[in-house]
């Protein structure tokens, strides 16, 4: 059963844009109206009159790019699984047809007037602007795909810090004479964490697996540091088991203990809260902050990559904020909301 939608889906390998995600439109309307702006600035020949221009060439473009986006984002996936150069036609007769009818519009409101030899320069630079559009979709996704496997090995080096494996063996050895059951179980669940690590995580998964190698974590860290690890999880606002991306938890979670609780000789409490706000999924993490906490850089550096795998998952849905309150920092990641399909 596929739960949950891959990295290898995004982009669409056919070259054609998923249009039903919120990000390829962002990248649509930006640059569709900047080179509006930059045909209005090399056709203008007086700087008093270049606003003017711009406003009355966007106002004719804004409704077409608007209305052919709506279109194509409910013809859905049947464009995306079209054949390359058979959905790029389909793409450009498509928005030929939504000029026509918006240049129609606006003349019958005698906002333009029925010129057809505008309509045969609009419709030229359709054409073109609509193909290179799609070819700058189709070389952003050839270039993007072999990225996906540097990306993934570059998250894994950073999932797990070089100290803690030797920090966890450590703790193994040291409780292996005193509570040989203990040192066994133990190191079942470092077998496991690394088991979940090394596997290709290109799909969602469900919550309940990120909380289980969450708390396999947790609990190699409790071998080591004791009751000094504390954390708190808040799931009453959450849904039963939502589809996560995969490894989210545990790097947040190690980022907490490195820099919230290990640097300091107090017990440190780690609060994580996921909640359902209508269509998305909300995760806080917050760890107390540590005067003796060294480690600012490789707090940014993890934090980074997270926010890297994010936006391979959710493209530009995903959100991903920090704060600093209260002696607590704080870790806020918002993304799409999608349930575990049912077999």
């Amino acid at each position: 059963m596929n739960q949950g939608r891959s990295i290898r889906e995004n982009p669409p390998l056919s070259g054609l844009p998923d249009l039903r995600k919120p990000g390829t439109w962002v990248r649509v309307l930006l640059v569709v109206n900047f080179s509006a702006l930059l045909g209005t600035l090399a056709a203008n020949r007086e700087w008093r009159f270049f606003f003017v221009e711009f406003l009355e060439l966007a106002a004719l473009i804004e409704p077409v790019t608007l209305a052919s986006l709506a279109l194509l984002s409910l013809a859905g996936a049947s464009f995306v699984r079209l054949p390359k150069r058979l959905g790029a036609v389909l793409v450009i007769l498509l928005v030929l047809l939504v000029t026509a009818a918006v240049r129609s519009l606006f003349a019958a409101l005698h906002l333009i007037e029925p010129d057809m030899a505008g309509f045969s320069r609009s419709s030229l630079w359709v054409v073109i602007g609509v193909a290179l559009l799609l070819g700058w979709f189709e070389i952003s996704g050839r270039a993007r795909s072999p990225a996906l496997a540097e990306a993934r090995l570059l998250a894994l080096t950073a999932r797990i810090r070089p100290h803690f494996l030797f920090n966890a063996l450590n703790a193994v050895l040291g409780v292996m004479r005193s509570d040989p059951r203990r040192a066994e179980t133990a190191l079942e669940e470092l077998a496991d964490l690394f088991r979940v690590l090394m596997r290709k995580n290109a799909d969602l998964v469900p919550l309940s697996e990120e909380i289980l190698v969450a708390r396999q974590y947790i609990n190699l860290e409790r071998l080591r540091l004791g009751e000094r690890v504390r954390v708190v999880w808040d799931m009453t606002a959450c849904p039963p088991d939502p589809l996560v991306p995969p490894l989210m938890l545990q790097p947040l979670l190690e980022n907490a203990v490195y820099h919230g609780i290990e640097p300091s000789t107090q017990p440190g409490e780690i609060i994580v809260r996921f909640e359902r706000k209508y269509s998305r999924l909300r995760l806080e993490l917050s760890n107390p902050m540590t005067a003796a906490d060294g480690h600012t850089q490789g707090n940014q550096m993890a934090l980074a990559n997270i926010r890297e795998r994010l936006m391979l998952f959710f493209d530009l849905e995903a959100t991903m904020t920090t704060q600093v309150s209260a002696g607590r920092f704080c870790v806020s990641i918002e993304f799409p909301y999608r349930p575990v399909t049912p077999t």
